[in-house]
């Protein structure tokens, strides 16, 4: 059975039989995939009343650990996001009541962002719900199948710099 690449990959076979297309047949997978896979996530955060950015700050939160707080810099670091980005995603977030933000008592230079009870029950019941759909969505993959892609994709990644930002 063909995907919507192979065609376009027999496309570019025809008209231009002098390239490889083999590496834009896996991005244009990849791509595919972004959308497919970015529509079944926002679909799923939706039922919790959550954007996605909201969850990646909810959740990133939650899994630093008790007391589910980090200062701005942590956060902005964590978020891999600009400052005045990670400013404006906490305003919204404390308008919502999720999060709390105070001057840390170590440094008063420094601000710390918390999840709120129900900023942690909300982000709890969100996360068991995202892990169940990308369950869901990985099902065509055996286990297996699963284990062997996350390698490449991590051996992708590192390839092109990407790496793990230090643990606050």
């Amino acid at each position: 059975m063909n995907d919507a690449v192979d065609l376009f990959l027999a496309q570019w076979a025809r008209e231009r039989p002098d390239l490889d297309t083999a590496p834009m047949g896996i991005i244009g997978r990849m791509n595919r995939l972004q959308q497919i896979l970015g529509r079944g996530v926002g679909d799923l955060l939706a039922e919790y009343d959550l954007e996605r950015w909201e969850f990646d700050v909810l959740a990133t939160l939650r899994r630093s650990g008790p007391p589910y707080q980090l200062n701005n810099k942590d956060l902005v670091r964590m978020m891999m996001v600009g400052s005045a980005a990670m400013t404006n995603r906490v305003d919204r977030l404390v308008r919502k009541e999720l999060v709390h933000r105070e001057v840390d008592p170590a440094s008063r230079r420094r601000i710390l962002v918390s999840l709120t009870d129900k900023g942690l029950d909300l982000v709890n019941g969100a996360v068991e719900g995202h892990v169940a759909n990308g369950a869901r969505l990985l099902e065509g993959l055996s286990a297996e199948q699963q284990a062997q892609l996350a390698d490449l994709l991590r051996t992708l990644l590192l390839s092109l710099g990407d790496s793990a930002p230090d643990e606050p």
